[in-house]
This record gives C-alpha cells, sequence and structure tokens, in this order.
C-alpha cells in the first residue's frame, strides 16, 4: 500500500491491546523510477534525524542511495518510518556537499588540500599549547556523529590536549535529561523502555509533544489507543499538539511554572496517601522534606501561577495516582524552560514515590532529542568523563586513566568539564582561543545570535569547523573540513531508551570528504599524543577497533557494552546496554531491583542545589544518601528571571516541529520535507489575534530585548498570552537583502532568545522571553508556510490549504502478517 507520509505522518494503523506485541508495518520509500527490484543490496543503519533509532535497510543502486525501507524485527520500530526517516537521506547528495577543505585566505575561505588545513590545526593547536595551556582551547562537538567518534574525541581532548573544555549540542537538547537522572538515581541512564509503551495504562507527556518529535513511538501510541485496554494520556503542553488532542487530560500551563503544576501533582499524591510506603522506605530517602516543602502547594495554588483550571490540577493528579502502570516522558518542553532540572526531578519524585519503576509499564522516559545524544553522554563528549565516572571522585579519575594509560593528572578534574554556554563565553572573553566546532551549527541554535555571530567573528579565535554543508558556522571558521555523514561510514548510535544500533557505510562520501573518525585520528597522529609508556595514546583507525576500545572503557560501569560486538549487532539488531556477557540479550528496564547506582563510592555525580546550581559537597552526599538510594529532592517554584510587562506583553516559546530537524542541514534540502515548511512562521492564539486585530497570514514582527524576527503569522488554539515560533530557520533562510548580512530584521528564532541557563543542568532556556508582536503587512491573500498536520493547525480548518507532500511523497507501508517478520 502507499501512502502520502507528508499529508500522514504517523501512517495507516495496527491497532493491539494492553500486554500485546506492537504489530510489524514496514515503511519504505525509493527514489522516483527505482523499482524494488533494481536494488543491487540493502545496507542496515538507524535514524539520524531524532532520538527514536528507528532501524531501517538504506538501498544502494549504482553506489549510490536510492531509498530506505524498515525493519520488521526492529525492538524499536517494527519497521516503521517517519517522514524524516523516509525522506531525509536525500540531503546526502545535494549538490553543496562539501567536498574540499576550506581555509580563509584574505578573508575569503579558498580550497586547499587536506595536509595544508590539517597542519594549519595541528600548527594552531601547538602554538596555544605553548603560549597558553591547553584552557585556551575547546571543542563543540554534536548529538549526531557516532559514538566511536565521541570516544576518540572524548580521549584526544581529555588526554591529548588536557583540555576541561569538551561539550555537545546535547547541551541544548539533553543536558537537563541526564542532570535530572543524576540528581535522582545518582547516575544517568534511562530507567524505562519504548517497550513500556505496550504495557502503560496511563502516559503522561510532560512538555513532550512526541507526534512531532518521535513520530514512530507516536504511531505505537496511536495503535494502542485503537485496541483494547487504550492508555490515558495526560498532556503538559501550551500548544495544542496531536497529544493533547488525544490526551484524557491537557494541562496548558503559562511557559515558566512547571514546578508549580508539579509540585500540586505532588501535593496532591501525598495528601491522598497515593503511595507506594514499602518502595519509599527501601529505596529512597528525603520524602519527609519533600512532603514538608509540597504540602502548601495547593492545586488552587498552582492554578493562580500556571493558570489552568483547578479541576484539570486535580484531575491530572488522579490520573497519575489511580495509575497501575505509570509511564511518564519528558523533553524539550521541560528541559529548555525555566527551573529545567528542578522540574524534570519532580517527575522521577512522582514516579519514586509511586513505586512506578522497574516493570512493564511503570517507568520514566527522561527523553533525548538527538540520535546519538546518549553516546555523547556516556562517552564523555557533553561535559562528563567517560562511562558515567564521577570527576569528583579520585577512584574513577584514576580507573579512566588506568584505561588510557595516563597519570590521574593528565585527566582535567579540577572542576567540573566546561559547559558550552561557559565555552562559548570564554571564546568571547578571549580565554579560548581555539574553538573546534563538529557536526554542529551554533549560529542558528544558540540564544542570542547578534552575540553568537560576533564571537564567533573574532580575529582572535581560530574557528575550525568540521560539517557537510557551508552552514551558517561554517562561513565564519578559519577552517573548514568536509564530513563524511550517515550511510558513507560506519559506527553505532544508542537512542534515547539505550538501544544500541549499527550504521554501516552504503556508499562513498562525496568528493574528498572523511568520516569523522578519520579526522580526530588524523588530528591525534599529528599532534602525537602518547600514553605515559610511550605508545600512541589513540590506538585505532577503524571504527570496530575504536568501539572495542570504548568497550573496555565501559566495563563494570553503568553503561557498560562489553557483551556487544559488531557482530552481535549485526545479527540480533538493537539491543540496550547494560549488556555484558553474562547479561548478553541487553537489559530492557534498569532498577528493577532497586536503585543500582546511587552509592556515595559508584554514583557518577553527589547532585546540586537545584536552584543555584552549586555542587554537592561528597561528605554532604555520604551523609545524605550512605547506602545509595535514589534522592527524592524537592525544589520550590521561582519566578522566571523574564515576565512579560507593557512593552514586551507576551511570553515567547521556541521549539521543533515535525518536518524539520535543528538548523535545516539535511531537511531544509530535502524536497518533501522542505515544501512542507518552507519558511519560519509565528503562532499566536485566536483571541489576542482578534485583540490586535490581527489575521492568519499577515506579515509580523516578534521583538525581544535582545533581537527581532519578521514572519507569516499562524492563528492556532495556543495558550493566551503566548507566541511559538520554529528555531529551525537560519538567516540563509531569508530574502535577499533580509537578516544579518543584509541589515534587516532576521529570520532565526534565536535572534530574540536570551542568554540565561539553568543552574543546574546548564541548558539553555528558549522558552520564556517577554516578547512584543507588532503587525508590518496585511496578508493579501497569503497565509503562514505552518504545516497543517500538527500544533501548528490553524483555529480556523478550513482557512488554509491542507499540508499535503503529493506524489513525491508516497510511500509504502506494509503490514507484516501475523505481525513478525
Amino acid at each position: 500500500m502507499r501512502a502520502d507520509r507528508i499529508a500522514d505522518p504517523w501512517g495507516d494503523r495496527t491497532p493491539y491491546g494492553r500486554h500485546e506485541t506492537w504489530p510489524s508495518r514496514v515503511d519504505g520509500y525509493l527514489a522516483e523510477g527505482v523499482e524494488p527490484a533494481a536494488v543491487h543490496r540493502w545496507v542496515a543503519a538507524a535514524s539520524l534525524l531524532h532520538s527514536g533509532g528507528d532501524a531501517m535497510d538504506i538501498a544502494v543502486v549504482d553506489g549510490r542511495m536510492a531509498g530506505v525501507r524498515g525493519r520488521a524485527a526492529d525492538r524499536v520500530s517494527r519497521g516503521r518510518l517517519g517522514p524524516k526517516d523516509l525522506f531525509g537521506w536525500q540531503a546526502n547528495a545535494s549538490a553543496d556537499r562539501l567536498t574540499r577543505p576550506l581555509v580563509r585566505r584574505g578573508g575569503h575561505l579558498v580550497e586547499t588540500d587536506w595536509d595544508t588545513a590539517m597542519e594549519l590545526v595541528a600548527a594552531r593547536t601547538r602554538e596555544l599549547l605553548e603560549e597558553r595551556g591547553p584552557g585556551s582551547i575547546g571543542f563543540y562537538t554534536s548529538g549526531q556523529l557516532f559514538l566511536e567518534e565521541y570516544y576518540t574525541l572524548a580521549v584526544l581532548a581529555r588526554a591529548g590536549i588536557g583540555t576541561n573544555h569538551l561539550d555537545g549540542n546535547t547541551r541544548l537538547c539533553t543536558a537537563t535529561a541526564a542532570e535530572a537522572l543524576k540528581e535522582s538515581f545518582g547516575c544517568d541512564g534511562q530507567p524505562g523502555s519504548f517497550d513500556d509503551l505496550d504495557h502503560a495504562d496511563v502516559i503522561a507527556l510532560f512538555g513532550h509533544n512526541m507526534a512531532e518529535t518521535q513520530t514512530v513511538q507516536w504511531s505505537r501510541v496511536l495503535d494502542r489507543q485503537a485496541g483494547g485496554d487504550p492508555p490515558r494520556l495526560l498532556c503538559v503542553d501550551p500548544r495544542p499538539t496531536q497529544v493533547a488532542r488525544h490526551a484524557a487530560v491537557h494541562l496548558a500551563p503559562r511557559a515558566g511554572t512547571n514546578v508549580a503544576l508539579l509540585n500540586a501533582l505532588l501535593h496532591e499524591t501525598i495528601r491522598h496517601d497515593r503511595i507506594d510506603h514499602d518502595f519509599v522506605e527501601a529505596h529512597t530517602v528525603g520524602f519527609e522534606e519533600l512532603s514538608e516543602r509540597v504540602a502548601p502547594c495547593t492545586p488552587q495554588w498552582a492554578a493562580d501561577i500556571c493558570d489552568v483550571p483547578v479541576s484539570r490540577i486535580i484531575e491530572a493528579a488522579e490520573l497519575i495516582g489511580t495509575a497501575d502502570a505509570l509511564l511518564s516522558t519528558v523533553l524539550q518542553g521541560v528541559y529548555q524552560a525555566h527551573q529545567a532540572t528542578a522540574a524534570a526531578v519532580q517527575v522521577n519524585n512522582l514516579h519514586l514515590i509511586r513505586g512506578m519503576l522497574g516493570r512493564p509499564g511503570a517507568g520514566v522516559l527522561q527523553m533525548n532529542g538527538q540520535p546519538s545524544a546518549q553516546n555523547t553522554r556516556e562517552c564523555g563528549a557533553d561535559g562528563d568523563l567517560p562511562g558515567f565516572r564521577n570527576w569528583q571522585n579520585d577512584a574513577h579519575v584514576a580507573d579512566l586513566a588506568k584505561v588510557w594509560n595516563v597519570e590521574p593528572s593528565a585527566i582535567p578534574h579540577f572542576a567540573p568539564p566546561t559547559h558550552a554556554m561557559q565555552m562559548f563565553r570564554y571564546a568571547e572573553q578571549g580565554s579560548i582561543g581555539m574553538l573546534w566546532i563538529s557536526g554542529t551549527n551554533p549560529a542558528v541554535s544558540l540564544p542570542e545570535l547578534t552575540r553568537i555571530r560576533a564571537l564567533l567573528a573574532q580575529e582572535r579565535l581560530f574557528t575550525v569547523v568540521q560539517d557537510l554543508f557551508l552552514t551558517e558556522t561554517a562561513r565564519l571558521a578559519d577552517v573548514v573540513l568536509p564530513a563524511a555523514t550517515w550511510g558513507e561510514k560506519t559506527g553505532t548510535i544508542t537512542n534515547a531508551d539505550r538501544t544500541v544500533h549499527l550504521c554501516e557505510k552504503a556508499v562513498e562520501p562525496p568528493g574528498e570528504a572523511r568520516p569523522d573518525l578519520d579526522i580526530f585520528v588524523d588530528f591525534a597522529r599529528r599532534m602525537d599524543f602518547r600514553d605515559k609508556d610511550g605508545g600512541p595514546l589513540i590506538g585505532w583507525r577503524e571504527p570496530e577497533e575504536a568501539f572495542e576500545a570504548w568497550k573496555r572503557c565501559s566495563a563494570g560501569r553503568p553503561c557498560d557494552y562489553t557483551g556487544l560486538s559488531y557482530d552481535r549487532l549485526r545479527d540480533a539488531g538493537g539491543i540496550q546496554w547494560p549488556c555484558t556477557e553474562a547479561n548478553p540479550q541487553g537489559t530492557e528496564r534498569l532498577y528493577t531491583d532497586g536503585i543500582t547506582w546511587a552509592h556515595p563510592d559508584d554514583c557518577e555525580s553527589y547532585g546540586k542545589d537545584l536552584e543555584t546550581g552549586a555542587a554537592v559537597d561528597p561528605v554532604e552526599y555520604r551523609s545524605l544518601n550512605p547506602d545509595g538510594k535514589a534522592v527524592l529532592k524537592a525544589a520550590a517554584y521561582v519566578e522566571p528571571h523574564e515576565m512579560p510587562d507593557e512593552r514586551y506583553p507576551f511570553q515567547l516559546s521556541t521549539g521543533r516541529t515535525l518536518y524539520h530537524f535543528h538548523t535545516r542541514t539535511k531537511t531544509g534540502r530535502v524536497a518533501q520535507l522542505d515544501e512542507a515548511a518552507p519558511e519560519v512562521w509565528v503562532e499566536v492564539c485566536a483571541a489576542d489575534a482578534v485583540r490586535l486585530g490581527l489575521g492568519e497570514g499577515d506579515l509580523v514582527r516578534v521583538a525581544t530585548p535582545r533581537g527581532a524576527l519578521e514572519a507569516r503569522l499562524r492563528v492556532t488554539d495556543l495558550r493566551p498570552g503566548l507566541l511559538f515560533v520554529p528555531f529551525h530557520y537560519g538567516y540563509w533562510d531569508t530574502k535577499e537583502g533580509d537578516g544579518p548580512d543584509g541589515g534587516g530584521p532576521g529570520r532565526a528564532a534565536n535572534e530574540t532568545t536570551v542568554t540565561d541557563w539553568d543552574p543546574a543542568s546548564k541548558q539553555p532556556l528558549f522558552k520564556t522571553a517577554a516578547a512584543a508582536l507588532t503587525l508590518v503587512a496585511r496578508a493579501d491573500g497569503r497565509y503562514a508556510p505552518a504545516p497543517t498536520t500538527t500544533a501548528s493547525a490553524p483555529s480556523d480548518a478550513g482557512s488554509v490549504p491542507a499540508t499535503t507532500g503529493g506524489r513525491q511523497a508516497y510511500a509504502t507501508q506494509d503490514t507484516v502478517p501475523g505481525g513478525t517478520p
């Protein structure tokens, strides 16, 4: 069967009941004119444009990619693919791929050879190390590389150069997930599993627009709702998402008030004694303080702060409190908002006091936004030490030094690893003289872009950019290195529920583009990094060798990979860590037998003060939690730092949407995805539009104290007083003469956002800026370029044409008889 998968992103229903196996449905797409019989071979991979880890095979015809299909046996997706999976691969063949290195000469980027480019990078590194030391060099990476590449980067940065400045753009999307897990459980690692969607009777989604960010798992929820004993949904989101439309209870709180809402839910749960007292006694500390802190947080108190009906808060609390098996998911509506970590921790608290952990359907998914964000965290490429080791624990540092065969003093652990927001501040101030950016585009994705562009353009900052295209960031670089990408190299990625997939090389990269692993290994060779015995610090060249090295580093740690191998992943498909020789099938759920890694000698972190971010002293942690239990950590609600006023009466929230990924580096080059959402837009509710005399398609200006953007207006059913702008669009999307190069207003949402971050996770706040909305020009028959299939659907359903993909978006979706491959 063929269907337009732009018009219907989630595909046909395959209903199933609670505790049953999700039936398979194999989705596929082949390029126009390519028949299945013409495919020479199918090469295994997994999705690279979201955090789901959907397994797929790449079709190869005459040495080029020609399509993809899902894998029916995959534990994550059961053969399904979303729109970005089905069509995104086409970006690899874009005509504007970088194919040769570029260096800046006379103010312009010009082509050169690899030896010249890499020697320039190595020479500048040597100069800075000699003149100013390792703290003058920083690395900012991605959530889209492979595990083998992150681990190699971590080794060369931490033990080779000796810098503390290594972080990823995962700081923008998943840092709070990691921090919240460390605060509650002493260690990172997703407690739940996607399979919990098959067993839960209540699914609570906190700031998680699953329908657009994890389309395949949303298909799973829809299939459950179409079957027997469907789950009831709780949605906490200010926008009218598809999740909200299917929810039994939808709460749309004022931006920045998540902690108030969650404290009220905890208050009601405790007041009605919906508590697993045996679990709390056996496996937690801190219940008395939590109970005292939320005692005054009544539903009425929270309703006044959050601007939601008190009756809805009570309904939500009853839904959570009476669930037989509660699954909660959390994403950017919490992570990028005010009091991010404090709010995410309160979700953990709900599960801990209800004993909803470690059994089918009862779990927490502190979600990721990127395909390999989990790998940055476990490999130590995002502000942690590899293997979830604790930088404050000398025994952990010594153990890592033993793995790398270096002295412990060679690994910087005098202070916390530097987070990205601080790293860019150091670059702005001049203490960082070289910044190596791989696989990400901060000139669009970071807040307050005027500032970011200015600091990247400084002559005193030597910037290296490693990417596929000449992005907004690459245009500001001193050296640009053309990278190979998914389908052009081999490596592993680990998804949001700890499932490891192997992605194999299907085709050659264009021109002289190289895998990121090859680039990092080349740099390490030129720098002649050595271990304490004089041998090469990095003794591998090929991906499988790097994977085996990582296994040695992960051995005995929470994220133990020692039971995995490339051959096992080829045979079995996705497998969840920890996976050891004693547990070769992997681990579906953590904490099935109590809390595992919170003991003071074992924990990844001693925690932080949720309000100030101050690190908890090891002695204090040991006193609080000598037996290594989960910590019930309370948090008081604090008002957002920037509130609306007469000049800026709205709150502005930014976010991602269904058809694009991050800064559109790939999806903006794919016809099916680009045409579904070709330009930026602004969302406002109908009542606010009427009050201001604005209508669908009007060209409007959104301004904050930091900057402005112009876009067409979409009138939706989101909560009053809120504006929403997708963050995907950079200034290369603007019309000629607009934006930073032309002097006019930009089209990037981050022209307006604030340089502020959560005190604990250091994740930037993209959800609570104060903003003004004004008319620039009437619509004159135009309408906003926003999809109608998503949360941006217009209030008046017939006011704009429906979003469709047409014939070019037709994909196959074949149900496998009996639900098995």
